[in-house]
């Protein structure tokens, strides 16, 4: 435990940070969850509107910088390769 009292309130804020950013990395993990079981069911177009929403969720996680900005582009462009061989695997 810290005994500078500078450092006490550092790790007051480390835990209030952590609690404030873990909704944005939790629901972001929540909505590729569910795309990747509903293309795994074959429902595309509601996989395309959780795809929707988990663009916002991980815009918002990196205009935020809970997540490094290139990160939420990776993850992006993952799930539309997802979609995209989906798609194409359905036709």
């Amino acid at each position: 435990m810290a005994n500078i009292k500078s450092a006490k309130k550092r790790i007051r804020q480390t835990e209030k940070r952590t609690i404030h950013n873990r909704k944005y990395i939790s629901g972001a993990r929540t909505h590729i969850k569910k795309l990747r079981q509903l293309v795994a069911e074959g429902k595309l177009d509601e996989a395309e509107k959780e795809a929707q929403a988990a663009y916002s969720t991980l815009d918002k996680a990196a205009r935020k910088h809970v997540v490094h900005p290139k990160n939420a582009a990776r993850r992006k462009g993952r799930i539309m390769s997802m979609l995209t061989a989906a798609r194409k695997e359905s036709e």
